[in-house]
């Protein structure tokens, strides 16, 4: 188990530190991108799955097909075959071109992830624990700009109560100690079911917290200062589109914002990922239903069909917003294709030799970082010629079994990652 653990921090520490470098000759013909996230509630459920597979799968079907989200990040994903169900059931029913990332099967239920293959590229699904349930945090690319963007989601701690919010405000924590350590400028967003009672949470206040040493903290689109159960932000409640029981789900009609899209700072600000201002939308609120079912006529956000779907498949109204990805090569883009930086053999057994192509007279240090992220050897060069350069940087038995990842930093500050392996 110890191992496991070690593995699963220098992935995070890979993924999560450098930057990710995808490239694709596919294309995807619009750069505007609808991003939902929704609490499916408990599906399938493994007490009730013939009522979920004809009642609530027909629902989902009309909800999905109505917004056409082109990424969907999913809470309450139940089993191991949820997200399969629901892929090939939902998302790809009426003939759409979706596919899933990695499912992670953890504690409690967990999340998903769908997107249009036609945009994005899958890259990654990295578990961040917490005492509770994990929150994943997915990378993907999009495929005609490059950009890379990453997507936290979490089902936080339920209830209210000072204890609930204290294990809420770790589970935030979990989330800024990972943001903090991005590098200044990079797209991220964090969505789900966070169960917020109102801004005064201190969980809350973690995710917006500015600080000046790093660049982690997130941007509502929506400013609701004090208790969000109050008519005056009914147009933004999400929770709950019902008022009698029924499938598991909670009742009370929509009186709490519990499901958010945040943002980091670079998404806020032009640039290669940026919201688009009053994009953000909990389906099917007109602001009108305040303590009510969704599906109480009349509803002037949806279609009736759309209402009652929403109304039997969850608990919880998705939320969507819509960013704009702006064509662009990040440098470590143009370093990769520029620099061809190669490790060999890999998977080694001791020796592993390193190639660059460098296109002038450069000089540079490679870092080789274990799975602790500890520098453990660091190699220098002053001033290596034009051309493809080759040298051995480890020798037999140098470095004990294990993954380690080495970083190539130019003269000029620039950054090329890769990772192999020591049996």
């Amino acid at each position: 188990m110890l191992t496991i653990l070690r593995g699963v921090f220098f992935f995070i520490f890979l993924f999560l530190i450098f930057p990710v470098v995808v490239f694709s000759s596919s294309s995807c013909g619009d750069t505007t991108v609808r991003i939902m996230t929704w609490n499916l509630l408990n599906f399938p459920s493994q007490s009730n799955i013939i009522e979920d597979t004809t009642t609530r799968l027909p629902c989902y079907r009309a909800v999905i097909q109505y917004v056409n989200p082109d990424i969907l990040v999913t809470q309450e994903n139940s089993a191991s075959n949820s997200v399969s169900i629901f892929l090939q059931s939902v998302m790809n029913a009426n003939g759409s071109q979706y596919n899933a990332g990695t499912f992670i099967n953890g504690y409690d239920t967990d999340n998903g992830i769908f997107y249009r293959t036609s945009c994005f590229r899958f890259i990654s699904n990295i578990p961040i624990s917490t005492a509770l349930r994990d929150i994943n945090l997915f990378t993907l690319i999009h495929i005609s700009t490059n950009d890379t963007i990453r997507i936290f989601s979490c089902h936080l701690k339920a209830t209210s109560g000072a204890v609930n919010e204290a294990l809420r405000l770790a589970e935030t924590d979990s989330v800024r100690k990972v943001t903090n350590a991005f590098l200044h400028g990079t797209d991220f967003l964090i969505c789900g079911d966070f169960n917020f009672y109102g801004s005064y949470e201190a969980g809350y206040q973690r995710l917006l917290e500015v600080d000046s040493t790093s660049d982690g903290n997130f941007v509502d689109p929506v400013s609701m200062p004090g208790i969000w159960n109050n008519p005056v932000y009914s147009d933004y409640h999400t929770q709950s589109p019902r008022v009698r029981s029924f499938g598991g789900g909670s009742t009370g009609g929509l009186d709490d914002r519990f499901d958010l899209i945040l943002y980091s700072n670079a998404v806020a600000s032009p640039g290669r990922v940026t919201y688009q201002s009053g994009s953000l939308t909990p389906v099917g609120n007109d602001g009108q239903h305040y303590g009510d079912s969704i599906n109480a006529q009349p509803n002037t956000a949806v279609p009736q069909n759309v209402a009652e779907a929403l109304h039997c498949a969850a608990d919880h109204l998705p939320v969507y917003a819509q960013f704009d990805f702006a064509p662009s090569i990040g440098i470590a883009e143009i370093i990769d294709k520029d620099y061809q930086l190669q490790l060999f053999p890999n998977p080694s057994t001791g020796e592993v030799s390193f190639s660059v192509r460098l296109i002038q007279a450069s000089r540079f240090d490679i870092i080789i970082y274990d799975q602790w992220a500890r520098a453990v050897k660091i190699f220098h060069e002053e001033n290596a010629k034009p051309g493809f350069y080759e040298r051995k940087i480890l020798k037999q038995d140098e470095l004990k079994a294990g993954n380690y990842f080495l970083r190539m930093v130019t003269g000029t500050g620039e950054v090329i990652s890769s990772i192999f392996t020591v049996e």
